[in-house]
């Protein structure tokens, strides 16, 4: 992927592991070429490359990605067996984003990377309600490992959120290696439940993202690949699937979803974000709590005989009373009514 802008540190935040600066470095080490030019072009001091609790900002970082792919014609920078020519993931880009589906286009990215390289596999599975996609490692990837397979997954989940315009929130992470001293950074790259010592690298999230249509062009696109790197840096803001999920999350769990606190953790957000996502969606928590009640309450009307105090309590009132008020303002009717056909 092209990252041709030039450095700006300014008041950006330094959150990239040092420890991914020195990949490049040994990429230029493998090829005995000298990286300084590179350092110089993205401000890096050598005090800076020595110390280990060093981080560098995203623009910083962007800016050294970018001088050394096009100057060592390896965009893979040094990972695989052979180079992967400047240009390589962009060709991955235009191949997947015409696709319908953001599933088809996941697994158009797994079937053309075999072009790039065997030295890993990239898979998409579907489990359950979950789609998983996996890096099989074919060779050793030595003092790359980490580097290669974090980026590897950075890119795929990058491109799928810009091409479905979604944030796609992730139900775990696994990487195949113990926790590095950088692992704080580690949630900032991948929000959600994460697990050192795995078997393989990759993530899980939600099946039905898989269905959301690509809403790119190949002009967007052309103008993505100028500065593609904040894709495998920065999170999206907006989830399209985030009211679905919620309504999901309250029918399913009504008692841990009973308070924002509890749903947005459940869901891996802030509470801030999980109501300034859903007022973006034209959608709010309480109207969505209303909504998972009433389909509570008129499921328990239709198919048990429980008492209609017992009903308002299993769906979240303290008292009959409140329940009958609240289930006439939704349907119109009071419960006994309802329940005796009166809909």
């Amino acid at each position: 992927m092209p990252f041709s802008s030039p450095a700006r540190t300014g008041s950006r935040i330094a959150a990239t592991p040092i420890a991914f600066v020195q990949g490049i470095v040994q990429a230029y080490v493998q090829r005995r070429l000298d990286p300084a030019p590179a350092l110089r072009h993205a401000q890096i001091t050598p005090a800076q490359l020595a110390d280990a609790r060093q981080r560098v900002t995203a623009a910083q970082f962007e800016a050294l990605s970018g001088f050394a792919m096009q100057q060592l014609d390896d965009e893979a920078l040094g990972w695989f067996s052979r180079r992967l020519p400047w240009g390589s993931y962009g060709m991955l880009c235009r191949a997947a984003v015409t696709a319908p589906t953001l599933g088809v286009a996941l697994k158009r990215w797994c079937r053309m990377h075999r072009l790039l390289t065997d030295d890993v596999l990239l898979q998409l599975e579907v489990s359950g309600g979950s789609a998983v996609l996996r890096i099989e490692e074919r060779r050793a990837l030595g003092g790359l490992r980490e580097f290669c397979l974090v980026t590897l997954l950075r890119y795929v989940h990058g491109f799928a959120c810009w091409a479905v315009d979604s944030r796609i929130t992730l139900q775990r992470a696994d990487f195949p290696f113990s926790a590095p001293p950088h692992a704080e950074v580690y949630p900032l790259l991948f929000p959600g439940p994460l697990h050192f010592g795995a078997a393989a690298a990759g993530y899980a999230f939600d099946v039905q993202y898989l269905a959301l249509p690509l809403v790119r062009d190949e002009a967007a696109t052309r103008a993505m690949l100028q500065r593609a790197l904040p894709l495998t840096v920065l999170q999206y803001r907006r989830d399209r699937l985030l009211v679905a999920r919620v309504r999901e999350r309250l029918l399913a769990h009504p008692a841990e979803a009973a308070t924002a606190q509890g749903l947005a953790a459940s869901l891996h957000i802030s509470v801030r974000t999980l109501h300034r996502q859903l007022k973006e969606e034209g959608a709010s928590l309480q109207s969505l709590k209303d909504e998972a009640r009433r389909a509570q309450a008129v499921s328990l009307l239709r198919h048990t005989k429980k008492p209609l105090k017992q009903v308002a309590l299993a769906v979240g009132f303290r008292n009959e009373k409140s329940f009958a008020r609240a289930f006439r303002h939704w349907t119109g009717l009071a419960p006994g009514q309802f329940r005796s056909g009166g809909s």
